[in-house]
């Protein structure tokens, strides 16, 4: 059963990475379609914009409390996304919680990664307030109705249940429990699921498992079709930008 398992897996990983790589293709080919354009300038300033803009979001913060959030999922979304090496080395060799094995600096690591889930958790609720109760007023103009509120929402969507579905795997992880290490948000909800049998959550584990991989695959190859792709193609564009000032004639 575990080599089906593994096998399902695998295959799962083939196809979710072998449709990105396909959409990646297809944005290469229609950059390459236009004008070639010689690139000159300080690599060094590139990289510099690089990490200021497109990883320290730097054009957020012009409006502070958006800039904070944005900057919390941005950041918090990359740095949780880490367990995904584990996920998919467990899920290749049916091995659980590889990474365990390095100590102390595991539980750190998790405990990083719960409180950074709870964080954007957070902050996307407050996103989605902002867009859709309190309705801002530069949320209401016309080119921000139709598809681009609604490609807005399912952004929203996708990372609130990716989210909680990492916490739910955690705090239903028997074995990760017990080593109570790193279980520094999901020992408070691991409470919620006292009164079900040791099968009931165990398979609950592994549903919130397996939907929490899926869903990364499915937000990943999503992203084509999102004006959310800035959160991939942000480090090219910024440091292959020109580095002239905007001044000049």
């Amino acid at each position: 059963m575990e080599l089906v398992s593994n096998f399902a897996f695998g295959v799962l990983l083939v196809i979710g990475i072998g449709f990105f790589v396909r959409n990646i293709n297809k944005l290469r080919r229609n950059i390459k379609l236009g004008k070639s354009v010689e690139i000159s300038g300080s690599s060094r300033q590139r990289w510099k914009n690089m990490a200021i803009i497109a990883l320290g979001q730097s054009k957020m913060v012009t409006r502070p409390i958006a800039g904070i959030l944005h900057i919390i999922v941005y950041i918090g979304f990359i740095v949780i996304n880490i367990e995904v090496l584990e996920i998919v080395i467990d899920g290749l060799f049916g091995t659980h919680r590889i990474f365990s094995s390095i100590g102390p600096v595991y539980g750190v690591l998790i405990g990083t990664f719960e409180i950074f889930a709870l964080l954007v958790f957070v902050a996307v609720v407050v996103f989605w307030i902002r867009r859709n109760i309190i309705r801002l007023q530069r949320f209401m103009s016309s080119e921000m109705k139709g598809w681009p509120k609604q490609d807005g929402n399912l952004i929203l969507y996708f990372e609130i249940v990716l989210m909680a579905l990492f916490i739910m795997m955690n705090a239903t992880d028997v074995q990760f429990q017990s080593m109570n290490s790193g279980n520094v948000i999901s020992q408070f909800v691991a409470p919620w699921f006292s009164g079900f049998s040791a099968e009931t959550i165990h398979l609950i584990e592994r549903s919130a498992w397996w939907i929490h991989i899926v869903g990364i695959l499915m937000f990943l190859n999503y992203l084509y079709w999102s004006k959310h792709l800035h959160i991939l193609l942000a480090f090219p564009n910024t440091y292959y930008a020109n580095l002239n000032p905007i001044t000049r004639l």
